[in-house]
C-alpha cells in the first residue's frame, strides 16, 4: 500500500505541474446492502463538467473494500495528501466517518468514502444530501453545507454532492437538480433497485439537468468493480467522455456492436440486418459494474479510443459466449473485426496477447497501436515479396519490349512490306 501511495503522489504531483487542478463536481455513494452481501448493493462514482478527471475519479481497495472520491476548489497536491490520510484510516479499520474528518484539515477539499459495514460519509468542503431510507420504506433527505455528513453503517442509503463548475452553460441548476436527485435515488433505494443501477440513473440526470457530465467514473465497492478509464479523458486538458451521448450500438439479436465514432457508419447489423440499439454511456457505466452470473469483465490495454474499447469488450463478450474463454477463439474475433473495419489502429493480436480468467471472468486484451496514425495493419497476403520482385522483373523487361517495338514501329513495317 505504501508504494502505491508514493505512485499516486508522483502522479498528483506530475498532473499538477503540467495543467491546473482538476475536481470532480458530481461525488456520490449509494447503499442498498449495507452489509456487502448483495454483489451489487453498494456503488459510488464522479464525474465533472471540468478537464483533466483523472485525478478526481475514484480509488477502489479490492482488499478491503472501500472507495474514496475527490473533489473540492483546493489545490491538488493538498487533496492527495487527504487522500492518503484516508486510506491509511479505512486501511487500518476505520470507519468512513473517521475517514471523511480527514478533509477537514485540508482548505478547500473535499473527501467522500465509504464501504460495507463503514457506512459512507463525506468530509471538508461540499454541499450534499444525505438519504436514509429505512426499512418500512420511509424516505428521510437531509441537506448538509460543509464540516461533515454521515450514512451511518448499517443503513440503506445515499450521499450526493454537486456543484457547478465555473464555464458549465447550465451553471445555477445544481442546488435544484441535487435535491431532485436526492429524492430520486430515495425512491429507487425503497423500491429495491441494486446500488450500480441507481448510480446510472444519477449519472444520467445530473449529466442532463445540471451539465456536469463528463467521466470519471463509478466503482461496485462490493463486487471490486469499476469503469475503469471507460470514461476518463484520453490527454491531458481534455474532457472525458459526455455521459448523456451515445457510447455504442448493439445488435440485440446476434450481440454485435461498435462504439462511437464507428458506429455512426451503422444503422443495422452487418451479420444479420438487424436494426442496430443504441447504448448511451450511462447505460455502459451500468453494465461495466452490474455483476451477474453471465457478465464478463473484458480490459482493453494499448488504445485509448472509445471505439475501439467498446467494440472490443462486446466481440470478446460474444465470443466467450459462444465458444467459452479460448485465447483463440478472442484473438480470431478480435482479427476478423479489425479485417472488416471494426477495430482500427492497432495491430492484429496472437492468443498470447489474450489474458483469461475463467475463475473470475475477466479476459485482458492487449493491442499493440500501428505506427504514423495509420488505421489498418498491411495486408497479411499468402504470397512471399520474391515473387512480387520476380514478377516486377518480367513486367519491366516487357514494358523494355514494348518500348524497342514502338521506336522501331516504321523499319520493322518496312521489312515486312519487302
Amino acid at each position: 500500500m505504501k508504494g502505491k501511495i508514493i505512485k499516486l503522489l508522483g502522479i498528483f504531483l506530475l498532473f499538477n505541474i503540467l495543467m491546473g487542478s482538476a475536481a470532480a463536481t458530481l461525488n456520490v455513494i449509494v447503499v442498498t446492502d449495507p452489509s456487502g452481501q448483495d454483489p451489487n448493493g453498494f456503488a459510488g462514482g464522479s464525474m465533472s463538467f471540468a478537464q483533466n478527471m483523472f485525478q478526481s475519479t475514484f480509488i477502489l481497495s479490492k482488499e478491503h473494500h472501500f472507495t474514496i472520491l475527490s473533489g473540492g476548489e483546493g489545490e491538488a497536491v493538498p487533496r492527495l495528501m487527504a487522500i492518503v490520510d484516508a486510506i491509511n484510516i479505512l486501511k487500518n479499520g476505520g470507519t468512513a466517518q473517521e475517514a471523511a474528518s480527514a478533509a477537514s484539515g485540508y482548505p478547500g477539499i473535499r473527501i467522500m468514502c465509504g464501504g460495507p459495514g463503514r457506512g459512507a460519509a463525506v468530509g471538508g468542503s461540499f454541499d450534499a444530501y444525505v438519504v436514509i431510507v429505512e426499512d418500512d420504506g420511509t424516505i428521510k433527505v437531509t441537506p448538509y453545507s460543509g464540516g461533515l455528513a454521515v450514512l451511518p453503517p448499517g443503513k440503506k442509503g445515499a450521499i450526493i454532492h454537486l456543484r457547478n463548475t465555473h464555464g458549465n452553460p447550465m451553471y445555477g441548476t445544481a442546488s435544484s437538480v441535487r435535491k431532485e436527485v436526492a429524492i430520486k435515488i430515495g425512491k429507487m433505494i425503497r423500491d429495491g433497485y441494486p446500488a450500480t443501477v441507481i448510480v446510472s440513473e444519477v449519472f444520467k440526470d445530473v449529466a442532463k439537468n445540471a451539465g456536469e457530465k463528463y467521466g470519471g467514473g463509478a466503482v461496485n465497492v462490493a463486487s471490486g468493480v469499476t469503469t475503469g478509464d471507460m470514461f476518463t479523458p484520453a490527454n491531458l486538458n481534455e474532457t472525458g467522455y459526455p455521459m448523456d451521448q451515445p457510447y455504442a450500438k448493439v445488435c440485440p439479436h446476434c450481440g454485435w456492436s461498435a462504439g462511437y465514432p464507428t458506429a455512426e457508419n451503422y444503422q443495422v447489423c452487418p451479420l444479420d440486418g438487424t436494426p442496430l440499439k443504441t447504448i448511451y454511456a450511462y447505460d455502459a457505466l451500468r453494465d461495466a459494474i452490474t455483476v451477474s452470473e453471465s457478465a464478463i469483465s473484458v480490459s482493453v490495454y494499448g488504445s485509448d479510443e472509445a471505439g475501439v474499447i467498446q467494440t472490443t469488450r462486446e466481440i470478446v463478450k460474444a465470443t466467450v459466449k459462444e465458444e467459452g474463454y479460448s485465447e483463440e477463439a478472442i484473438a480470431k474475433a478480435i482479427n476478423d473485426a479489425i479485417d472488416n473495419g471494426l477495430i482500427i489502429g492497432v495491430n492484429y493480436v496472437e492468443p498470447k496477447d489474450i489474458n483469461v480468467k475463467p475463475g473470475s471472468r475477466a479476459v485482458g486484451v492487449y493491442y499493440t497501436p500501428l505506427p504514423d496514425d495509420r488505421t489498418a495493419p498491411p495486408m497479411d497476403l499468402p504470397l512471399g515479396s520474391g515473387f512480387f520482385e520476380i514478377l516486377g522483373d518480367i513486367q519491366t523487361a516487357l514494358g523494355c519490349v514494348l518500348l524497342i517495338l514502338l521506336l522501331f514501329r516504321s523499319t520493322l513495317i518496312s521489312s515486312f512490306r519487302r
